[in-house]
């Protein structure tokens, strides 16, 4: 298995600062946030004022050089991590054309929450749009990514498998994210895999713990945590990805910030390795 880091968790950094870090540190590839999100006067948050994001707005144009520096920082793109939802096609197909740009052959689009209508009208109206998205992935080369997430319509691998039934995994994919699944959506490591089947085309890793929150109802809360603290049992993730035959790409997403930036990458790199191992 390959790893790369995704830049969503790369806030303070600039793109041209994260490819010489991300290389010196010997991650193996880089997994570009894409999205329309300028800076602020505020410090830089891992969903606003990223300075590790490439602008949507502008991502088709700059993808040409973004990869090209990539490749000079002898790094790979595994995917991309917008976030266009599979009811806006035409953001869809922009995102995909540079996508194919950058040389990436992944790219993540989402599916969204239940809307007014409910979960069941919901997830039938979002299934006949993805399957738009599958044409236009086997269109332009560059496989879609459902990524099973917490609060939206697939937060498990069953759900992603009703889901994607009879749609070419060529075109569309899954992203396994244990991060988000020990908060909904969780399912015991060997049978989510084996479920997911041939649509496994992909793996986010971070961690999640629960933790009192007095006052609150209920009087809990999911908080992210270190890769090696939390709840989710990496060792026997990556065990069943073996057992499964998984030679892809794992991308770290790290939202925990008890550390500094590159001291948590360091750690979290070396037990990557170790579980990989």
């Amino acid at each position: 298995m390959k790893i790369a880091v995704c830049t969503v968790s790369l806030p303070e950094w600039t793109p041209e600062e994260a490819l010489g870090e991300v290389a010196a540190l010997g991650f193996d590839g880089i997994e570009w946030r894409v999205a329309d999100d300028p800076a602020t006067d505020d410090p830089p948050g891992f969903w606003r004022g990223n300075r590790c994001t490439l602008q949507a707005a502008t991502f088709e144009k700059d993808a040409p050089r973004i990869a090209e520096l990539t490749r000079a920082a002898g790094l790979t793109v595994p995917a991309i991590g917008p976030y266009a939802r599979c009811d806006d096609l035409d953001a869809v197909e922009r995102l995909m054309r540079g996508a194919a740009a950058l040389g990436a052959p992944r790219m993540r689009v989402q599916v969204g929450a239940p809307g007014p209508e409910g979960y069941r009208e919901t997830f039938a109206r979002r299934r006949d749009e993805y399957r738009a998205v599958a044409d236009l992935a086997l269109r332009h080369g560059v496989q879609a990514l459902l990524e099973l997430h917490h609060q939206s319509i697939i937060a498990s691998a069953s759900a992603a498998a009703r889901f994607l039934d009879g749609v070419d995994p060529r075109a569309v994919g899954v992203i396994h994210d244990v991060g988000n699944m020990v908060r909904e959506g969780y399912e015991f490591d060997p049978w989510s895999l084996e479920i997911l089947g041939e649509h496994l085309a992909h793996v986010h890793v971070k961690n999640a713990v629960l933790a009192p929150a007095p006052g609150a109802s209920p009087p809990w809360s999911w908080e992210w945590a270190p890769l090696r603290t939390g709840a989710a049992p990496l060792q026997r993730l990556f065990d069943a990805l073996a057992g499964v035959g998984y030679e892809g790409w794992v991308s770290l997403e790290d939202f925990a910030t008890a550390l500094p930036l590159r001291e948590r990458l360091t750690d979290d790199l070396a037990y990557l390795r170790e579980l990989t191992a």
